[in-house]
This record gives C-alpha cells, sequence and structure tokens, in this order.
C-alpha cells in the first residue's frame, strides 16, 4: 500500500474489539471508529457481541484522537 493510501484509509478499529464486536457494529453499519462517536456507550453495550473489554478500548482508541462516544440522548 502506498504513503498516500495509507494516510486516506479509515482508522481501524484497536486491538481488543474482537470478532463479535465488529459484527455487533457492522450490524448497525459502523465501519469505521470514527462512526462510533454517533452511538452513546449504552447503546453499544446493548449490541449482541459488544462488551465490556471492546468498549473500553474504543474509547482509549477514541480518546487518543480527541473524540469520545454520543452524550445520553
Amino acid at each position: 500500500m502506498s504513503k498516500a493510501a495509507e494516510r486516506a484509509s479509515p482508522p481501524a478499529f484497536p486491538r481488543g474489539v474482537a470478532q463479535p464486536a465488529m459484527r455487533a457494529l457492522a450490524s448497525i453499519g459502523v465501519t469505521r471508529l470514527d462512526q462510533v462517536t454517533r452511538f452513546t456507550e449504552a447503546e453499544l453495550l446493548a449490541l449482541h457481541g459488544m462488551g465490556p473489554k471492546a468498549l473500553k478500548a474504543i474509547k482509549a482508541a477514541l480518546h487518543a484522537q480527541g473524540k469520545a462516544l454520543a452524550r445520553k440522548k
């Protein structure tokens, strides 16, 4: 992959997000880390396959980018 393609590719999900959690996210149309910011912690935990370990990894990755999950609606 070229350097330009690497910069243009969407941020990957961090380690600690297992396949069941990835499938849960895909089921709601989330394919990139930045798309997770539309959802609250409670909404994500309600997904079948999403657990506290995956959520912790997602929140840490978002925090590293200066982003966060949505607040309670």
